[in-house]
């Protein structure tokens, strides 16, 4: 077994072992005053409203209702802690680009996703959720000017991709990719899920057990 197996391995069992233990809602939170003590290491998701966040976050921990899900986009409107003991906490931003959302609420609620972004010392990475049917759109563009701009280490992940063929999902992933090499603070490996069909779900749980293991941010 070589090196990259061997570790590929070792990161299938830490997943295996993390994501089979409990994961309970801690708190939701309108204000940076109620977020919950930075004692363990955090992933948080973002993206476009309806992107697939709350369904995601179900099918990594194994769960049906963990994060609600709705049909209508913009339901979320706090930040949301999940919390794995000892190990995680998986953190849901509230989505963005819905237009029927007041101005007021949007204004709020991007001070308070930027406040977070910037302040909290123990964000390992931001997940940017991008869905596979319509690629990276202005309003993901103005999250990543200003994670680039932080200096917040984000990944992309798409969703929603037994929506696209094969050739359609591969053009999508070199579009993505591309649009990547322009951002400082993106990594440059994405991860093709599907919540429905469960693509894509083993690479993020071991990629999020590999960020809970380290002991530095970024």
């Amino acid at each position: 077994m070589s090196e990259t197996e061997q570790e590929r391995d070792r990161l299938s069992r830490e997943a295996e072992r993390l994501f089979a233990g409990p994961c309970d809602f801690e708190r939701g939170v309108v204000a940076m005053e109620g977020l919950p003590e930075p004692d363990l290491p955090e992933i948080a998701f973002a993206g476009r409203s309806n992107v697939g966040k709350s369904s995601l976050i179900n099918a990594l921990v194994r769960r049906t209702n963990l994060a609600r899900t709705s049909n209508t986009p913009g339901r979320t409107r706090e930040i949301n802690f999940f919390r794995m003991p000892g190990a995680l906490m998986l953190v849901d931003l509230p989505g963005y680009g819905y237009a029927a959302v007041p101005k007021s609420v949007v204004r709020a609620w991007t001070r308070l996703i930027f406040d977070y972004l910037q302040g909290r010392a123990v964000l390992r990475r931001l997940l940017l959720l991008i869905d596979a049917r319509h690629g990276i759109k202005p309003g993901d563009r103005e999250l990543m000017a200003l994670l680039d701009k932080a200096a917040v280490s984000y990944q992309a992940v798409l969703t929603k991709t037994d929506k696209l063929t094969a050739p359609g999902l591969d053009a999508r992933l070199a579009e993505v990719a591309a649009e990547l090499t322009k951002h400082p603070a993106a990594h440059p490996e994405i991860v093709a899920t599907s919540a429905r069909k469960r693509d894509g779900i083993d690479e993020l749980r071991r990629t999020l057990a590999a960020l809970a293991s380290k002991t530095e941010t970024g």
